[in-house]
């Protein structure tokens, strides 16, 4: 009898405890977002509250900075900088990376990531007039049709404005939906820092800006969670042959150091007058995986190659030759 009793009562607790969770969890669909219940965890992790929450799998840089007796630090006109040995978990360099800068195309990585969770089951985006914006330009034209696949490569490569509004045109919603989608993508992955107006990064929409250590997170993120991304951002060139629904695409990533740095394999740059030169670079050399980024700088990519062979003699490595 005691026993009957004692399972009676824990499943009368575990029955009350799940209906309780539940109704914290759904209480925003029943009752609107601005209900006053409070839920034990932050609702930027919650799905009900954030339809960016895609995976529990929530990454986040330790504190742990390499010894900084060795090699002498490398003085940059960058604004702020990082580079972070995802083996070991630990900073090789850090330079004021919780400041908040306006991050240019590097916007661009976090449009990679809402459109390929959210990528369209037919895989036909439709580019219209609204979406030929800015200066640096896949080329595409109004009516043409492309895949995901293709408007990825003309989001990186030639860091297309017109392939990062037609993802954003072509998101359930349209551009408004895509950038708040944006936005809470940032906070699911736990980011306060980290603000979008626009997917493309040009100036005019409103106050753009992150962190190094923000973009490291986000960039991380992508890498880990999508192939395509990472085979696209570590190619050079890339031909787009002619299609019924649109022309031929020569592509060349001419900015980042794939073809000048042993090991590069990507990742973004970007610049406007505002952010200065931005550049994201991931390093895949001799079994070392590091990320770097440097925000506002006057000379992207000979800072950039100052803080790889930095951060390579920091794990006593000696970096390769480069140009």
């Amino acid at each position: 009898m005691r026993k009957l009793w004692l399972f009676y009562n824990s499943t009368v607790i575990l029955l009350t405890i799940a209906v309780c969770l539940g109704f914290w969890i759904w209480s925003p669909l029943i009752f609107g977002q601005n209900t006053a219940l409070s839920f034990p965890v932050p609702t930027s992790f919650a799905l009900p509250w954030n339809n960016q929450v895609s995976t529990l799998d929530i990454w986040a840089p330790t504190q742990n900075v390499q010894n900084t007796t060795g090699p002498q630090q490398p003085e940059i006109s960058g604004l702020s900088a990082l580079s972070y040995d995802l083996d070991t978990n630990t900073y090789l360099y850090a330079k004021d990376i919780h400041t908040k800068l306006p991050m240019a195309s590097l916007t661009k990585i976090m449009t990679a990531i809402v459109a390929l969770e959210h990528p369209k089951t037919n895989d036909k985006y439709l580019v219209t007039q609204e979406d030929i914006v800015g200066n640096d330009m896949m080329g595409l034209s109004p009516g043409e049709v492309l895949s995901k696949e293709e408007l990825l490569y003309g989001l990186v490569l030639p860091s297309g404005n017109d392939a990062a509004e037609t993802f954003a045109s072509n998101y359930d919603g349209g551009l408004s939906h895509f950038v708040y989608g944006m936005n809470q993508k940032a906070k699911s992955l736990g980011l306060n820092a980290t603000h979008f107006t626009n997917p493309s990064g040009l100036e005019g929409d409103g106050h753009q800006y992150t962190t190094a250590y923000d973009l490291l997170v986000i960039t991380h993120y992508a890498l880990s969670h999508f192939p395509l991304f990472k085979t696209v951002v570590a190619t050079y060139q890339e031909s787009i042959p002619s299609t019924p629904t649109h022309k031929a695409y020569d592509l060349t990533n001419e900015t980042n150091l794939l073809t000048s740095y042993p090991g590069v394999a990507g990742v973004k740059d970007g610049y406007t007058p505002e952010a200065g030169l931005c550049l994201v670079t991931y390093l895949d050399y001799k079994g070392h995986h590091i990320l770097a980024v440097l925000l506002g700088s006057d000379d992207r990519r000979g800072e950039m190659k100052e803080i790889l062979d930095y951060s390579l003699r920091q794990i006593g490595v000696t970096p390769p030759p480069h140009d």
